[in-house]
């Protein structure tokens, strides 16, 4: 049975790794608007070595280096929202996930920013700060707020995507960028935002956030309308199911 007191205490410390590099970090280039800072890289470190003390059986699969999803496997982001820590924008997260035997079982999103802890544990609803706990807005299209992924490293497919955003932008109130993922999650969780989509998603991106959503009483798909898996990369329509099918129908339009 494992401790997922301490995986939340152990996530909540990584934050002085964030504070110790942020007027110094070392910053390089994977890809065209894909940052990779040595933040990314110690939190990576810190939280695998942690996790094998806790839970030596379990594997790991973290964006920062190789590994594949096994049946009993952390999923790992250390910061979801790279481009926003390296320019200050602090609206980035700790993303991590246990996944076991095919489901998504204990979720925490951390932003060691302003403090706030998301978690969810399977069948037990999803919480803020431990002691909120969240339930998705009721919203229709025309009350709803909108994030939508831009694809910063994919901008082979900027025409549609904003095409679509477009016509989204039309029916809804309003559309956001805050380019984290894992927080978007929590953020449609907590009532905060209402949609999402975005076409290439990584699993650490949205595997935590994934669990958090489902626990809130949210909807996770990829844009054909599929669960979603966590073993390569997906399309995401997140929701507060209210606005999924109108999504995945807009989004049908532009395929």
């Amino acid at each position: 049975m494992v401790n997922y007191d301490l995986v939340e205490k152990l996530v909540i410390d990584a934050r002085q790794i964030v504070f110790n590099h942020t007027n110094s970090m070392n910053v390089k280039m994977k890809g065209d608007a894909d940052f990779v800072t040595d933040i990314d890289i110690d939190i990576s470190n810190f939280i695998k070595n942690e996790l094998a003390v806790i839970c030596p059986e379990s594997g790991f699969f973290s964006e920062e280096e190789d590994g594949a999803l096994m049946d009993d496997c952390w999923i790992l982001d250390p910061i979801d929202g790279t481009t926003n820590l390296v320019y200050g924008y602090n609206m980035s997260s700790i993303s991590l996930a246990h996944y076991l035997n095919g489901e998504i079982v204990f979720g925490i999103v951390y932003n060691p920013f302003n403090g706030e802890i998301f978690t969810a544990r399977k069948g037990e609803g999803a919480y803020l700060n431990r002691s909120v706990r969240l339930q998705v807005s009721d919203r229709p299209i025309e009350k709803s707020l909108i994030e939508f992924g831009a694809g910063s490293t994919h901008k082979e497919n900027a025409d549609e995507n904003f095409a679509l955003v477009t016509e989204i932008f039309k029916h809804c109130v309003d559309v956001r960028r805050i380019c984290s993922s894992a927080l978007v999650m929590c953020y449609i969780a907590a009532g905060r935002l209402d949609g999402y989509f975005e076409k290439v998603l990584k699993p650490w991106d949205i595997a935590a956030g994934h669990l958090i959503l489902s626990e809130a009483g949210g909807v996770t798909t990829d844009y054909s309308g599929n669960p979603i898996t966590f073993s390569e990369k997906t399309s995401v329509i997140a929701s507060n199911g209210v606005i999924q099918e109108f999504l995945k129908s807009k989004i049908a339009e532009y395929q």
